[in-house]
């Protein structure tokens, strides 16, 4: 048990940061796209390996530590931010079962009761990553960034509970691998989000805010802040934070996945047990899986490159008078249909 569990968790954790490496390039080349450019070209066929230039160009540069700043918070502070988006995605079921030598093996790290209340308490961590950079970094830019960055996420992470909590109560469980098996029936159609649009609606804006994407990018605006709260920051310190993002924006879309879209259930699962062996059947899961992530992913990159950025109040304005009001609503309505219709 230990040694499957131990080469899941390395395979995983491979599949995170070459998902993290990649997305940098996939982002380039939907800006690119989008903007009527060629995006990255040179550096292989069709620039497939500029993500290992620029890997290597962070590897590389000179390691600066500001003379003022706090040493160890500041090395700290990216460290922080990068352990905690890995970690994440420990709960997450990405598939079904192997069966190998008789044996059952989850494709899921840890199937624990708590799933989304531990994917939320980790997200709440993620924020003092950044706001220790920020802190440590002895500039007032970054301190602002910083600060921008906690107040955002606090803000943001209550209208992302509240949308949860209608999940958990038409579930009735926390853990993520219940809420994904309830919605294999229909033939693998019925989501959640037939039950909650306006829950995943506001689950989405929340996940742009808690990931700092465009239009919710104010704790790092170049226009205002320089970099916000890596901006004293440089190799591979600097890497951490923006590799960090990435993963924060694969996690999400695999979250978002899990909870409104059937995570690993697709159209007519059902008739593929017929003739089809277990083993293959959970590689369809994690690639039916994998392609409900890169629509979100692309979602995400999307609205990056097509959404001016927010005021800071309008920011602040959004979250608490729009969001979470109507958050309240959904868990009124989601409760009222309960009662009235049942689970």
């Amino acid at each position: 048990m230990l040694l499957e569990k131990s080469i899941l968790i390395a395979i995983l954790t491979a599949i995170t940061l070459g998902v993290a490496l990649y997305l940098t390039y996939g982002e380039r080349k939907v800006a690119a796209f989008m903007q009527d450019r060629l995006g990255p070209n040179r550096a292989g066929i069709f620039g497939i390996l500029q993500p290992f230039a620029d890997g290597g160009k962070m590897f590389f540069k000179e390691e600066l530590i500001p003379k003022n700043a706090e040493k160890w918070l500041f090395i700290l502070g990216p460290g922080l931010a990068m352990i905690t988006a890995c970690i994440t995605s420990a709960v997450i079921p990405w598939g079904g079962d192997l069966i190998l030598g008789g044996r059952h093996i989850s494709l899921q790290v840890a199937d624990v009761d708590i799933g989304i209340l531990y994917i939320m308490g980790i997200v709440s961590v993620g924020v003092y990553g950044i706001m220790i950079g920020g802190w440590a970094s002895n500039n007032k830019y970054s301190l602002y960034g910083a600060i921008r960055a906690s107040s955002q996420m606090i803000s943001y992470e209550l209208g992302m509970g509240l949308s949860l909590i209608a999940v958990i109560m038409i579930s009735g469980d926390l853990s993520l691998r219940h809420i994904v098996n309830q919605q294999s029936g229909w033939h693998g159609m019925q989501w959640n989000i037939i039950y909650q649009p306006l829950g995943f609606f506001i689950f989405l804006i929340c996940a742009l805010a808690e990931t700092n994407r465009a239009p919710f990018d104010l704790p790092e605006c170049e226009t205002e802040l320089i970099g916000g709260y890596h901006t004293e920051y440089s190799s591979m310190k600097l890497g951490f934070y923006l590799f960090a993002e990435y993963i924060n924006m694969f996690i999400s879309s695999a979250v978002m996945a899990s909870v409104y879209f059937g995570g690993y259930n697709f159209p007519f699962m059902d008739a593929a047990w017929f003739g089809t062996h277990p083993n293959w059947l959970a590689m369809i899961e994690v690639l039916a899986f994998f392609a409900k992530i890169g629509f979100f992913i692309f979602l995400f990159m999307w609205i990056r490159w097509t959404l001016p950025r927010f005021r800071y109040d309008q920011l602040m304005h959004l979250g608490w008078k729009s969001l979470i009001p109507l958050a309240i609503i959904n868990l009124v309505l989601t409760g009222g249909g309960i009662l009235l219709f049942g689970k």
